[in-house]
């Protein structure tokens, strides 16, 4: 139970890290302070896309499942998680291109309107 809970909440951290990934940099008009994590995080966010890593929550989350007896999956979290819901095919190298794509396009928008409103 303990290792199923521990898996549970990593898989919620995990999502909650790609949610702030993708719009996080909207946060910094108010808090000015989260671009020091933010700008690492999408770049972290945008290299496991464009290089085809693993990030490394999923092995964990994995190992956690497992000891839980649980039976582990292949492939990575967006793989598992995400692209089930929102494409019915398996990942591929074009589709993390273009995730890798809009991960930067978002946040090059954010911040964009970070600067337009630092004037204010």
């Amino acid at each position: 139970m303990l290792y199923r809970s521990a898996a549970d909440l990593l898989v919620l951290f995990h999502l909650g890290f790609i949610i702030f990934v993708i719009i996080g940099g909207f946060l910094v008009v108010k808090w000015r302070w989260l671009l020091l994590l933010h700008l690492p995080a999408v770049v972290w966010g945008a290299l496991i896309e464009f290089q085809g890593w693993l990030c490394p929550l999923t092995p964990l989350e994995q190992r956690l499942r497992q000891a839980a007896g649980e039976q582990g999956y292949s492939g990575g979290f967006i793989e598992h998680y995400v692209l089930p819901v929102i494409y019915p095919e398996a990942l591929t190298v074009d589709i993390q291109m273009v995730l890798g794509g809009i991960v930067i396009l978002i946040n090059l928008v954010a911040y964009a309107w970070v600067l337009a409103h630092t004037s204010e």
